[in-house]
């Protein structure tokens, strides 16, 4: 089933076309990785698909309504959005944070209810936050910051998730930490995640489906066995790799070794002979 597509996409940031022409579907119930170059525009398809973004032409559809043209509180029932590095302001506490998610269902300046309270509790305990509730945001490390987001997230009740490299400055253990959540909440709950991943390697672990991207197109798209190719790596990061079965998982996993286009210093310094090069790096 689809739910969410994109029609003829053009984003653009004032006269700079990003996007192009871009047509693509999210599978429902599955983890779909946008990956890609820095500068790809990946993080720039994500926010217009989450409504954070105005397309220059084009339509976002979500159950084949534009998402552009739907209310901010509509659209905040059907789908959450996890940007890359969000901040909260200091003091507020995991509770405090998680409550925002039931924005969409209060009215004016109304108090949560009973119901609101019951799902906010049970979204800080999904997240394995509990312990941590009545700890300011600020005060926790950065894995337990980003479980305590996507805890906000979760109290929104969508059934699309948005996130935008969610594992950005975490360490290992931290990072799969993440992940494994995303990877609950999809299996336990059928939560349909689209994240835009810089490790190849955990977007092939972690992902249904990937969607790869250069300069605001799609170059390939499919399972990760589809994407995951030396071809395509070539093409999208510029690198040679190996490609080779997890042993754990058999998905297919990243080795580069090179790359695949010479830089054009190396060039320069390839064209010059030794005493040239030694001249020049002592500054003579």
């Amino acid at each position: 089933m689809i739910r969410l597509t994109t029609s003829n996409l053009d984003i653009a940031y004032d006269d700079r076309l990003i996007v192009q022409d871009l047509n693509i579907a999210i599978p429902q119930g599955k983890i779909t990785a946008l990956v890609g170059a820095n500068g790809s525009g990946k993080s720039t398809i994500l926010k217009t698909m989450a409504r954070i973004m105005i397309p220059s032409k084009g339509n976002v559809l979500l159950d084949g309504k534009s998402i552009h043209k739907q209310s901010t509180k509509d659209v905040a029932k059907q789908l959450a959005i996890l940007p890359q590095n969000p901040t909260a302001p200091d003091g507020l506490t995991v509770s405090e944070l998680v409550s925002y998610g039931r924005f969409p269902y209060q009215k004016g300046f109304g108090s949560m209810t009973k119901q609101d309270r019951e799902i906010v509790q049970w979204a800080v305990e999904a997240t394995g936050m509990s312990e941590f509730a009545d700890r300011p945001v600020d005060h926790l490390s950065g894995g337990q910051r980003q479980r305590a987001w996507i805890a906000m997230a979760l109290a929104q009740e969508t059934d699309i998730l948005f996130l935008d490299e969610p594992t950005t400055f975490l360490d290992m253990a931290h990072q799969l930490e993440v992940l494994h959540l995303l990877q609950k909440l999809n299996e336990f709950n059928n939560r349909t995640v689209v994240m835009v991943v810089h490790d190849l390697n955990h977007a092939s672990r972690y992902a249904h489906h990937m969607i790869a991207i250069k300069t605001g197109k799609v170059v390939g798209e499919g399972s990760p066995i589809e994407v995951i190719t030396p071809e395509i790596m070539r093409e999208v990061f510029n690198i040679e790799a190996d490609i080779v079965p997890d042993p754990r998982s058999g998905v297919p996993l990243c080795l580069p070794f090179a790359l695949a286009a010479q830089p054009t210093a190396d060039k320069v310094m390839m064209g010059r002979s030794e005493p040239e090069v030694v001249m020049a790096a002592a500054g003579a």
